[in-house]
């Protein structure tokens, strides 16, 4: 991390090479992520040491890293935090789960008799993009099958949490680390309008200190924070560029195809009156000769 003076004030300039998310690191404190699943399952456990964090690892799964998973009373819960929308959870969540059903069992438990108890899973993701999106959404892994049959016989549920300003109110009061996130996460984008995404990760975390929104959390954190923040907002910013890029484009296309049907409409009615050469048609509606050929064809 390094520093730099802006208008008098010291701003931090991220390590590139930080990888985690806020998200994740808020909730891998035991006593927080125990409100979070109370506040998803409507269940009052108060004791965080019951909980087992069972969250995958780079170090131990190669590549694969989910975002936070827990176990209490033999239940999992596997949470995905997300500014994009992805279909594709429900495949990404049966790899995550079928990696963590292996720290329940050794590999030559699946031959025995025995029947191998597991937990029972659920998945959610937690949802603060800037595309518009409902209260709650499901996705499902059949919606990705080839042939929409009867009941599949292999299903997995994610459950979409918005967690935007104005959804899942009683969530956010049951989970006040959650709404504090979710306030955070609105300060920055207010000030991105403005400024680049340093000045506004800055401004935010030293707005939300004086709020006493995640305050002790920031204290503590800054240096990370702004690591993470800025890697997650630059891609959100990134993302939301090429979808206004896509819709601008959708817009000149659907133009184009208005322009041109207009053209062969124009064709035809010239041709139906028959008072007009191929070449004069042509030449009046802006089609080509070969076009014009093709249409009288059809006609």
């Amino acid at each position: 991390m390094e520093k730099e003076q802006i208008n008098g004030s010291d701003i931090l300039r991220p390590n590139k090479n930080y990888k985690d998310t806020v998200f994740r690191m808020l909730f891998s404190d035991k006593k927080e992520l125990l409100t979070l699943y109370n506040a998803v399952n409507g269940t009052n456990y108060d004791n965080p040491d019951e909980l087992e964090i069972t969250t995958l690892e780079n170090a131990i799964y190669m590549t694969v890293k989910n975002d936070l998973s827990c176990v209490i009373d033999m239940r999992l819960n596997i949470f995905e935090h997300q500014s994009s929308i992805n279909p594709n959870m429900p495949l990404r969540d049966l790899d995550y789960v079928s990696r963590s059903f292996r720290q329940f069992y050794d590999r030559h438990d699946i031959y025995s008799e025995r029947l191998i108890k597991l937990p029972n899973p659920k998945f959610v993701v937690f949802y603060n993009g800037v595309r518009e999106q409902p209260e709650r959404r499901e996705f499902k892994l059949s919606d990705a099958y080839t042939h929409q049959e009867g009941n599949p016989s292999l299903e997995l549920i994610v459950l979409q949490l918005n967690i935007n300003p104005g959804y899942n109110d009683e969530l956010m009061q049951k989970c006040p680390t959650l709404r504090e996130y979710m306030l955070f996460v609105e300060r920055i984008r207010t000030y991105r309008q403005d400024t680049d995404i340093t000045t506004a990760v800055n401004c935010a975390i030293n707005e939300c200190i004086k709020e006493n929104i995640l305050s002790d959390f920031l204290r503590k954190n800054k240096r990370e924070v702004i690591a993470m923040g800025i890697d997650e907002y630059d891609a959100e910013l990134h993302e939301k560029t090429l979808m206004e890029i896509g819709y601008e484009k959708g817009i000149d296309i659907g133009r184009e195809q208005g322009a041109e049907q207009e053209k062969i409409q124009t064709a035809i009615r010239m041709l139906k009156a028959g008072k007009l050469s191929r070449e004069e048609i042509s030449i009046y509606s802006g089609l080509t000769l070969e076009q014009v050929l093709q249409l009288k064809d059809e006609l």
